[in-house]
């Protein structure tokens, strides 16, 4: 990075990815960073976390920060938080992407916008181009977006495909505030190995489970060593109710077994090491409506 070393025209700084749960958000964090980094599924706010991928070019050093989708849905204590992370990543970010389905503007994608402080650089980001057939749908929801806030530019996109990537990439680049890098060369994210292991056995939770998924669950790692190349993982799925824990356990552990083995296989190309997994459930009442416990597991 020749350029970077006078400072005199490298960027870097943050961008937010921003918008209603299920919109593509993780995707197309991922799809920047060209790395699978944040977890992704069909059931809302599978993302709990901010998440910040690091992609670093010749001109520009972009972090870029996943959240949870903003929502204004009633709900408990982890609800409070999620909403509270992602509108303090939209507040703190040099620039936002504000994300939504090019199908269709909604109501949930106007209230969501609510949570982006004005005067901010937000580039309006319509994603699931690659599924749309015509323009006139994808016309009339970036006007009805356009006409509730004052957005810097409006680039459509297909996380799935990586279609208009690249330019977005190249906007976000433009934009940023002159400086030199914060992360290395080959930093991708500012995540731990461990974090993303809990997020990984998350995900194939989300996935198996479906609809049953338990909203009160979460993943702790109790064990995380590296020994003769092979990374040791205890992690323990955490429920609500007794009730829940046989719904994750499935008939015969058939679904803990299907979470346990398709996790490992993900690690292990994450990690590029063998890995030796236990995968454990247990009940811990309440854990979802206390601040001390969400923020004991990671929740900010």
């Amino acid at each position: 990075m020749a350029e970077q070393a006078g400072f005199s025209s490298f960027r870097c700084g943050t961008v937010a990815i921003v918008g209603r749960p299920n919109v593509g958000k993780s995707s197309l964090l991922n799809r920047l960073i060209g790395q699978k980094l944040a977890i992704t599924s069909r059931r809302p706010q599978t993302t709990r976390h901010r998440i910040a991928g690091v992609l670093t070019t010749d001109a520009a050093q972009l972090i870029l920060l996943d959240s949870p989708g903003l929502q204004n849905a009633k709900g408990g204590v982890m609800n409070r938080y999620l909403n509270k992370t992602a509108r303090q990543v939209a507040a703190d970010a040099d620039l936002v992407l504000f994300v939504f389905d090019a199908h269709r503007w909604t109501a949930a994608d106007s209230q969501a916008l609510e949570g982006i402080p004005p005067g901010k650089n937000v580039a309006l980001v319509p994603n699931k181009i690659d599924s749309i057939k015509g323009t006139e749908a994808l016309v009339q929801a970036i006007a009805s977006a356009q006409a509730l806030y004052g957005f810097a530019d409006v680039v459509p996109v297909s996380a799935r495909t990586g279609k208009q990537v690249p330019l977005l990439a190249q906007w976000c680049a433009k934009h940023l505030p002159l400086g030199p890098a914060q992360y290395g060369v080959d930093d991708l994210t500012d995540r731990s190995e461990r974090f993303l292991a809990a997020e990984l056995i998350r995900e194939k939770l989300f996935r198996i489970l479906g609809d049953e998924v338990p909203y009160e669950s979460t993943v702790v790692i109790e064990q995380y060593e590296l020994v003769k190349n092979v990374t040791r993982i205890n992690a323990t799925i955490l429920v609500a109710r007794d009730a829940q824990k046989p719904i994750v356990i499935g008939a015969g552990g058939e679904r803990m077994k299907r979470i346990a083995t398709q996790s490992r296989l993900d690690l292990e190309a994450l990690l590029g090491t063998k890995v030796f997994l236990e995968v454990f459930v247990k009940v811990r009442s309440g854990w979802a409506d206390s601040d001390q416990s969400l923020r004991a597991y990671g929740y900010e």
